[in-house]
């Protein structure tokens, strides 16, 4: 459609497929190399390679997109005929994608504003969504005008220069108030995949592993940080469930949760929280793809709770 505002995020998302044709939503994967072999997220390689890797202590790595890649995103949205892109990523502090992006933004050939969600999987897949339903909000409301006026371009020139500006703004507001209101914690084994990666202090995985607990961790400042210590995997699990359910409470809102090799796990859990959290609007099942499953390993459980933002537009 031409005149229209583009979409774009990465692999790390998990989007169901079915949005992501839906709002028209470019996807950039990140890479995923195990031992000398190189793959696309998403692409080339399934959650249950790396789990299969790991499972076998092969060694599992990830990489960013480069910034060529987000030009070239951004350079066949241009040639599509969109006005400008938003562009939103997983947390800067887990990942070099957001810089990535950033630098190709400061060259493409139309405005592009760049998004750190401080999250990741679909706690950032939840703002994507809300930027894709405030971009549907806008060009209903844009289509309006055209069919009032009879202007198909929105304004030339400068005016429809700032138009585009204002717009972009807009969808930027609304994937950052989905961003400030969601919340993502998780359950894994073992902190060891977490340490070998990076993600978690050498500190806080030689603690959970002298003390055999069964940690629950949480997204926080954009980090993935301990939030408490579980003796069992159960009563972990069943803690996983209450501090979901109590983020929740009456507000309506959109659940996912994911997983990486443990659908016997993750499927039971979704339907107690389908009973018990009264504002439900959309339940959804994943598993994690390879890049985040190269950093949790199998047996991961996570809970992200979204809420549902209203668009003012």
């Amino acid at each position: 459609m031409p005149g229209h505002l583009a979409l774009v995020t990465d692999s790390t998302a998990y989007l169901p497929q079915q949005a992501v044709d839906r709002y028209r939503i470019q996807v950039v994967p990140l890479s995923v190399a195990v031992g000398d072999e190189v793959f696309a997220e998403g692409v080339e390689v399934s959650p249950k390679d790396v789990a299969e890797a790991l499972r076998s202590k092969q060694r599992v790595t990830t990489s960013r997109p480069s910034p060529e890649t987000f030009a070239a995103a951004y350079r066949a949205a241009a040639e599509a005929g969109a006005r400008g892109v938003v562009s939103i990523h997983l947390s800067a502090e887990l990942s070099g994608t957001v810089e990535a992006a950033q630098l190709a933004a400061a060259a493409a050939p139309i405005p592009v504003r760049v998004v750190d969600s401080r999250l990741v999987g679909m706690a950032l897949g939840g703002c994507v969504l809300a930027a894709a339903e405030s971009v549907a909000a806008l060009e209903a409301a844009r289509a309006g005008s055209v069919s009032g006026d009879g202007d198909g371009d929105g304004g030339d020139g400068a005016a429809g220069a700032d138009a585009a500006v204002a717009d972009l703004d807009l969808v930027v507001a609304s994937a950052e108030a989905r961003a400030a209101g969601t919340a993502g914690f998780f359950y894994v084994d073992t902190l060891e995949h977490l340490r070998r990666g990076g993600r978690i202090g050498t500190a806080q995985a030689l603690v959970g592993s002298a003390l055999a607990v069964k940690p629950l961790l949480h997204l926080s400042g954009g980090r993935i940080e301990p939030l408490e210590k579980v003796r069992t995997a159960s009563r972990a699990i069943a803690r996983l469930e209450e501090i979901a359910v109590e983020r929740a409470a009456q507000q309506p809102v959109d659940i996912t949760v994911h997983h990486l090799a443990a659908a016997h796990r993750a499927e039971p859990l979704a339907e107690r929280l389908r009973e018990r959290v009264p504002g439900l609007r959309e339940l959804y099942v994943s598993e994690v793809g390879a890049v985040i499953g190269a950093h949790v390993g199998p047996g991961l459980l996570a809970v992200v709770v979204s809420p549902v933002i209203v668009s003012p537009h």
